[in-house]
């Protein structure tokens, strides 16, 4: 059970990566549009932590 949860969760933080990161990085915008893409990053980063810390504290218990 813990190594799907492992897996899932690298695979979500390895999307937020790919799609996240990528406009940040290569955007043809306005600095302002980085910056809001940048913050939606960081706070989709830390739902994510979180959660999965939450998570393993579940599966742990049983």
């Amino acid at each position: 059970m813990k190594i799907f949860l492992h897996i899932f969760f690298i695979i979500l933080l390895g999307l937020v990566t790919f799609f996240g990161l990528g406009p940040v990085l290569m955007a043809d915008g306005a600095m302002q549009e980085r910056f809001w893409t940048a913050a939606i990053v960081i706070i989709l980063y830390l739902v994510i932590t979180v959660c999965y810390r939450k998570a393993l504290k579940w599966t742990s218990k049983k």
